[in-house]
């Protein structure tokens, strides 16, 4: 028994050391790491090694369990300052995108590969929702304008709820004897509780955290996190939506002045890393190759009609919807046709469409080994076109943000008592920032620059140091004036010193 164990802990050791180090050569070579890692579970599985794996209620199970930790640590790095604009839009995208694009899909694999409609339209459903893992990865990597990344991030956070809901529904092999209006009732009622069980964890845990004196400072992030889980577990236990509990949960506490919260966040991306590794590896296992051939049809026809028709209609009725009949238009929810092309490109599949495959396999539905293959054959070939591709359509479609830098990097040091954060700035080149002088900066009280490293030196500026192209800025900024902080640095990265006379108050651009 001993023995087992140690081979056991022998391979899974091996095999997360590959794919920890596998990140820096995918990242080289632009592909998603999530590829690598599928190919790392195929390698190692009955057509490589040998090991042979087929147990996918436990493929299921797991899978859900990496997904509550995936989505937490997106909901906890959320910025609530970037994510209400786009809000609408990506609760839209969400929830009207995901019956749209489960109605179009369902419609051309029922024509098209003479499927019947409820196998059809568990084809939509399963593919409907966009990976988180995929969307934070990759988008994180880009320079693209915050608003369009946080719609996306926001967007693939919110899906996963209404999606596994839909498909637990349709994977049923008993047909339930309610009708249509009665399960359309049951999905709100669960998406709204999910709602308020995530809401009342978040702020009650985010009063403890701030009050609770704990022993160590390693134990607060292992609380938030135990928090989030709580979240999922409080939600299934009312039969409400678990996942969506999850990151309404992630959002309110990674919005509060959390103790060590750079260490809890630095946890989170972690054990989110660590979830991503095992479902893709666990997913690579449980694909038989012989049989992906095969798939390949329905793949492509299936696969076509969501990146082609599905997600580009999803996403205009969507912004559509999420623009305001009467009064002023948000900015967050007028993404522009350039906008929109973007976000219908964007629209990443990874993990979560295969674990949702799962779902119809354990329970034994028709049809159900055709659609894990297809939709694991459909992910690896689209994956490995839309984001290797996502850099250069940005820039076809002119939504890159060349001039301003390339992003502004927030960490939170341990400064907790002084209420403050440390903010990090790379003049990135074509920025206006250079040539710049420190105090024309005009930052708000509450705000100033503590050191810039220069050619690998750093020294403390004084107001009439210049700054230059390659340039790193530390700045101290209290919570209170961070996001007026980082608006007057963007402005005058945009239009330089003269940024106001300009009119330009450094806020997000439109498409």
């Amino acid at each position: 028994m001993t023995g087992h164990l140690d081979i056991a802990l022998l391979v899974g050791a091996a095999v997360l050391l590959v794919a920890v180090f596998a990140v820096r050569v995918s990242t080289r070579l632009g592909l998603p790491s999530l590829l690598v890692y599928l190919a790392i579970g195929m390698i190692i599985g009955e057509a490589g090694f040998g090991i042979r794996f087929d147990d996918a209620e436990l493929t299921r199970t797991l899978g859900f369990c990496a997904l509550i930790v995936i989505i937490a640590e997106g909901g906890l790095t959320a910025r609530w300052s970037t994510l209400r604009p786009v809000l609408g839009l990506s609760v839209s995208l969400a929830t009207v995108g995901v019956g749209v694009s489960i109605l179009v899909v369902g419609v051309v694999a029922h024509f098209g590969l003479g499927l019947n409609w409820r196998l059809a339209l568990l084809y939509g459903a399963v593919l409907s929702s966009t990976d988180a893992a995929a969307v934070f990865a990759t988008l994180r990597r880009l320079r693209l304008p915050r608003r369009l990344v946080t719609t996306l991030e926001a967007e693939s956070g919110l899906n996963d709820a209404p999606v596994v809901l839909l498909v637990v529904l349709l994977s049923a092999t008993t047909v339930g004897h309610h009708p249509w209006w009665y399960e359309v009732l049951l999905v709100a009622y669960e998406l709204a509780a999910g709602t308020a069980i995530g809401l009342a964890v978040g702020v009650a845990g985010r009063w403890t955290l701030r009050r609770a004196a704990l022993p160590s400072a390693g134990l607060y992030p292992i609380a938030a996190v135990g928090l989030t889980v709580l979240a999922y577990a409080a939600g299934t236990v009312a039969h409400a939506s678990g996942f969506l509990a999850v990151y309404v949960a992630g959002v309110v506490l990674g919005n509060g002045r959390l103790p060590h919260r750079r260490a809890v966040l630095g946890f989170a991306d972690g054990l989110a890393w660590l979830a991503q590794i095992g479902l893709f590896v666990l997913l690579g296992l449980l694909a038989s190759p012989d049989r992906l051939a095969d798939a390949l049809v329905p793949a492509l026809v299936v696969g076509l009609a969501l990146v082609l028709l599905a997600r580009p209609l999803s996403v205009i009725v969507s912004a559509v919807l999420a623009r305001p009949v009467r009064g002023p238009r948000r900015p967050g929810n007028r993404v522009g046709w350039r906008g929109t092309a973007f976000l219908s490109w964007a629209g990443l599949r990874g993990a979560v469409p295969i674990v949702l495959a799962t779902i119809p396999l354990s329970a034994g539905s028709p049809g159900a080994d055709g659609l894990f293959d297809a939709v694991f054959v459909l992910v690896i070939i689209f994956t490995l076109l839309q984001a290797g591709t996502l850099g250069r359509a940005a820039k076809l479609l002119k939504v890159t943000a060349p001039d301003e830098p390339a992003e502004i990097h927030v960490e939170t040091a341990p400064l907790e008592n002084m209420q403050a954060d440390l903010l990090q700035l790379d003049v990135a080149p074509g920025s206006r920032l250079s040539g710049v002088y420190i105090d024309e900066l005009r930052l708000p009280a509450g705000a100033s620059v503590t050191l810039v490293v220069r050619d690998g030196a750093g020294f403390v500026p004084g107001p009439d140091t210049r700054l230059r192209t390659g340039d790193a800025l530390l700045i101290v900024a209290t919570a209170a004036v961070r996001d007026v902080a980082e608006r007057r640095l963007r402005a005058v990265s945009r239009r330089g010193r003269l940024a106001r006379w300009f009119g330009e108050d450094g806020r997000e651009q439109q498409s």
